[in-house]
């Protein structure tokens, strides 16, 4: 069995969505003077590699730590949109050239190669993202999840949010955003697991998110 690592590492210099603080790791007890080591931890739920609940965008809606552990583990497929230009839009015809594998599939990820890049202010740029086609596919067919090696499902000007909304307005899925090494996955079956941080009434949280291939 392969496992391949899908999460990026959470550093006090990593990329994080415009106007949000940058993680603090700062040392809280030493080995000198303590007899171990402790770290305090400071970020936002939404840091690195990480998962969106409804109740990020609907008060009311489920949160992360109401759902069941089976919701973050299952069947995933790579989407490759990787010949995409920046600001294009992921069509439902990238969803019919594998069409079957990915009505298989309880994990959509959509390989766009932007992770290269993570920690360059073109990460913030104008990176493709999904059509309402394929918003509508994965509504209308029950997806546990959807990821993305960008650091939005939205477009990064779209303050309103708009797939967000529509996501989550009826559906109890979940969204997983700033993947990495999505392309190790094209045209491979794989058991997706991205387990999120578990804290009470959690609107999103870090995960780390691997791939098993057997």
């Amino acid at each position: 069995m392969k496992i391949i690592d899908l999460t990026h590492l959470i550093s006090s210099e990593m990329s994080v969505y415009p106007g949000t603080e940058k993680p603090k790791l700062e040392v809280a007890t030493t080995y000198e003077k303590h007899g171990f080591k402790e770290t305090l931890l400071t970020f936002y739920s939404h840091t690195g590699t990480h998962m969106d609940a409804p109740s990020h965008i609907f008060s009311g809606k489920k949160e992360l730590d109401e759902f069941e552990i089976e919701a973050f583990i299952g069947k995933g497929f790579v989407v490759d949109c990787s010949m995409l230009k920046e600001g294009e839009k992921i069509e439902y015809s990238h969803i019919i050239k594998n069409k079957n594998e990915i009505d298989n599939a309880e994990f959509i990820l959509f390989y766009t190669g932007w992770a290269k890049y993570w920690g360059t202010e073109k990460y913030f740029g104008d990176y493709p993202y999904i059509s309402d086609e394929v918003v509508d596919y994965l509504l209308e067919n029950n997806k546990k999840g959807v990821g993305f090696d960008v650091i939005g499902i939205d477009p990064i000007y779209d303050e309103n949010l708009k797939i967000h909304k529509k996501l989550f307005s009826t559906k109890n899925m979940v969204i997983i955003e700033n993947l990495t090494n999505l392309d190790k996955l094209v045209n491979k079956n794989f058991n997706f697991i991205a387990l999120p941080l578990k804290y009470k009434s959690s609107d999103g949280a870090p995960v780390r998110a691997i791939a098993m291939i057997d």
